[in-house]
Order: C-alpha cells, then sequence, then structure tokens
C-alpha cells in the first residue's frame, strides 16, 4: 500500500484524531525526561536495560487513569491497543511484568514526580496568589487490611479508607499533598503540607475551614508574610473571643500597623470554594477511590491521580489559545 493511499484512508485519520485527542494530549506539553534522573529506573547493576522507558510507561499509566483504568493487569491491557502504545511512545507493547515493574518503581518516588510536576506548572505561571488547604476522603476496597474505618465531619459519616491534605491554587492545581491514615489529619501534617506548598512559592492568602484554627499554623503563616484566614473555631477555649478569624487576633501580636477589614476577611474566605472543586476533580483523576490493596500502592494511586490532574492543568493551559484544541474536561 502506498503512503498516499494510505492518507486518504478514513481509518488513519481516526487513528490520528483518536491520539491527538486521547493520549498525545495528555503529554504534548509535559515533559517526563526527569523520571530518568530517579536511581529507580536506572539500568540494573548487571547491565539489563529496561524493555520501556519510564516516560513512556508514565503517560501509558496517565491515560489509563484518564479512562478510569487501574490495576496491573487492566493497564496492561490497555496498553495492548495500537492506538494506545503507539501515542505513549512505545515500540512495541510493554508487558504486564514491565507494567509492574514500573509501578513498584514509582512508588518509591511518585512524591517527587508530583512535585517536579509543580514546578512545570509553577513555570507556567499558573499559581495565584491564593492558596487554600483542605482534606478529602479516600475510598478503599473492602479487601484492603492496611485502610480503617474513617469519620468524615463534613457529610458525617463514617467510611473505610484514608485521608489526603492537599493545598491548591489556581484552576483546580494542587500544588502540595500529604496521603494520610484518614481525612481528619493531625496538625503536623497541615504544618507539613503548608511549609511544602510556601516552597512553591509566596502566596498573599492561605485559606482554611476551622480545623485549621490553630495558632502555630496563623503564626508562621503570618511570620512568612502570608496572612491566614480560616474561621475561629470557639469551641477551642472556655473564654471566646469576640472575633469572626483568628487572624483578627494574631494579627496584633505580629504588627501594629497592619488592620484588617471583616469584610474583606469575608470577601477572601469566600473563595475557598476552590479548594472543594480541586478535590472533586482530582477525585475524576482516580483519588477518590483506591483500586489497589496496602497503603504503598494506594499512595501511588492517590499521587498518581494528583499527577494527572497537573498535567490536565498544563494542557488546557498551553492549549487554550490554540484553536480547535480540545480542552480536557477533568
Amino acid at each position: 500500500m502506498s503512503s498516499a493511499t494510505l492518507q486518504g484512508d478514513p481509518s488513519v485519520d481516526s487513528f490520528f484524531n483518536v491520539v491527538e485527542t486521547e493520549t498525545l494530549a495528555l503529554s504534548e506539553y509535559v515533559s517526563f525526561e526527569f523520571l530518568e534522573e530517579f536511581d529507580v529506573f536506572a539500568p540494573a547493576e548487571t547491565g539489563r536495560t529496561r524493555d520501556h522507558e519510564p516516560p513512556a510507561l508514565m503517560r501509558g499509566f496517565l491515560h489509563c487513569y484518564y479512562k478510569d483504568i487501574y490495576g496491573i493487569r487492566p493497564v496492561a491491557r490497555e496498553l495492548r491497543n495500537t492506538i494506545v502504545w503507539l501515542g505513549c511512545g512505545f515500540d512495541r507493547p510493554p508487558s504486564r511484568d514491565a507494567v509492574d515493574r514500573f509501578l513498584t518503581d514509582l512508588e518509591h518516588v511518585v512524591e517527587d514526580v508530583f512535585e517536579r510536576l509543580v514546578e512545570q506548572a509553577a513555570r507556567r505561571g499558573l499559581l495565584n496568589m491564593t492558596y487554600c488547604i483542605d482534606s478529602t476522603d479516600v475510598r478503599a476496597m473492602p479487601a484492603d487490611s492496611d485502610a480503617s474505618k474513617c469519620y468524615d465531619p463534613t457529610d458525617d459519616e463514617y467510611y473505610y479508607g484514608y485521608g489526603c491534605t492537599i493545598v491548591s491554587t489556581g484552576q483546580k492545581i494542587p500544588i502540595a499533598a500529604e496521603f494520610t491514615e484518614s481525612k481528619q489529619a493531625p496538625e503536623e501534617t497541615a504544618m507539613r503540607v503548608t511549609r511544602d506548598a510556601l516552597a512553591v512559592g509566596k502566596p498573599l492568602w492561605m485559606l482554611g475551614d476551622s480545623a485549621y484554627d490553630t495558632l502555630d499554623w496563623h503564626d508562621h503563616l503570618l511570620a512568612a508574610g502570608v496572612v491566614p484566614v480560616a474561621p475561629y473555631n470557639a469551641r477551642n477555649t472556655d473564654d471566646p473571643k469576640n472575633i469572626e478569624y483568628r487572624v483578627e487576633d494574631r494579627i496584633t501580636d505580629h504588627s501594629e500597623d497592619i488592620q484588617m477589614k471583616q469584610s474583606t476577611l469575608d470577601e477572601t474566605y469566600n473563595r475557598r470554594s476552590g479548594v472543594e472543586r480541586t478535590n472533586e476533580s482530582v477525585k475524576d483523576c482516580g483519588l477518590g477511590r483506591t483500586h489497589a490493596r496496602g497503603r504503598v500502592h494506594a499512595r501511588a494511586q492517590v499521587f498518581l491521580a494528583l499527577c494527572l490532574r497537573l498535567v490536565v492543568a498544563i494542557t488546557n493551559y498551553e492549549r487554550r489559545d490554540n484553536p480547535g484544541s480540545t480542552v480536557i474536561t477533568v
């Protein structure tokens, strides 16, 4: 068959249309070459090289998560689809063992991978001056013996699984996160994730619900030049103050020259709905319910979902001003 015949074949046109809109779109503007810098992906000491490169396997996993495909066998099966493995950059379909080995290695560095993708989003200017912090539930399979019964105070219900604390900004962009035993994370987690977020860039505002009404969290942010906005929880004391937000009290201890209007705080706190949209979006990318047994595997799925959300955000940003480009809707 001649090249001219191939160019006029409708099936060939369909092939490239599918690859463009569903697979290549997820990695067209994002570099995964940094994966080769991690020691876990280095060739074995015996000299044996990998059958497939980590960037292609990463693109393959993101494609599968985008399609709600999880687990080693389903992923390996999906990557045997000619359109998919060609679009992800393989020279031939990866075996189940190759998929399993990659995920096992990725589990050691998946949080670092997430941080490298956050850097790519930051370089594009996708972060804004308002950060939001919140915790969300991560539902697990009943067969996961590492998961536990957790309480969700938002919905006043119990669930079986884990939790994840996320700092987000911009258009549903997660920039810091930590996988936790339950949705109600300890204060140390909030402080750790907050520090990670500030390492990415310094915002003007940091928003959280009343669960973040702690002195250490407020004082750390104020010392960094960031205004924390979290509702004052009067239940934390026998002698409650006449304030709506903890910062109204703390700011007097940090500066005599700064005055915050409550109307400004109210208006700013209303932006917190952005973190809820981020949580829902990341759940659509695979965070909502894990399909793996064990804490290590569940954590890897959560961070892969966060990575997918970042890739979607970067892709949509790059394609926004490109007429005819497809917007990815997660």
